[in-house]
């Protein structure tokens, strides 16, 4: 049964980025059914997750077994054995899974992946480095929290260049191609800040939108 509206998710390889994602998701609140066909990892996080598998991920009938095509998204994490990678993919897309995303340490593999039917393939090393590269060269960045491949919530301080003017007049939307969703005064937060409030120094804000244009915003002097 679904719980509280949540999503139910999937992981297939429970390694340090499987385990992880698989136990963040939980904390929210997630149905989490975590999949590794070695008993040990799996046994680890037996009570940290709603469900736990051990089977071959390759193995169709083995992943039909477990009614895998009820999970909203199955995520296969396995990063060191692309085989079985490959085969795990195939399997979940042959079964009928509505939304399958996959790990690749490279762009061959992502390139590999998609052209076998992945809907969305991620590197992990490579996104944290441009994440990593944009929080150093953007000073004014205080967090941020990817929405996709290429959309983000970013909170940062006002860019100089912002400060006296108003919402209108900064134009990010059109400028930048991004939102100001929520603006931060010591402790009053202005949420979808109207479009004559004025832009002050030491505002935190709260902006939405492609991470081209908040890269962009995030780098004003």
């Amino acid at each position: 049964m679904r719980r509280n509206g949540k999503s139910e998710y999937a992981v297939i390889g429970l390694g340090r980025f499987g385990s992880s994602l698989a136990l963040a998701l939980a904390e929210r609140g997630h149905t989490v059914l975590g999949i590794d066909r070695d008993r040990t990892v799996v046994q680890q996080l037996a009570d940290q997750l709603t469900h736990i598998a051990t089977l071959d991920s390759t193995d169709e009938g083995a992943l039909a077994e477990i009614d895998i095509v009820s999970f909203d998204t199955v995520v296969v994490a396995i990063g060191t054995n692309f085989e079985a990678n490959l085969l795990t993919t195939s399997a979940l897309k042959s079964l009928g899974v509505r939304h399958v995303i996959c790990k690749a340490i490279n762009e061959r593999q992502r390139t590999i992946l998609l052209r076998l039917g992945a809907d969305r393939v991620i590197l992990p090393e490579h996104e944290a480095g441009r994440r990593l590269a944009t929080e150093l060269a953007s000073p004014t960045m205080m967090e941020q929290i990817a929405l996709g491949v290429d959309h983000s919530v970013t909170e940062l301080h006002v860019p100089r260049s912002l400060i006296g003017l108003t919402v209108q007049d900064a134009d990010t939307r059109r400028r930048f191609g991004v939102v100001v969703l929520a603006v931060k005064r010591g402790d009053v937060l202005s949420i979808s800040p109207p479009q004559h409030f004025v832009f002050e120094p030491n505002d935190v804000l709260v902006i939405i939108g492609e991470n081209a244009g908040v890269e962009r915003v995030c780098e004003l002097a």
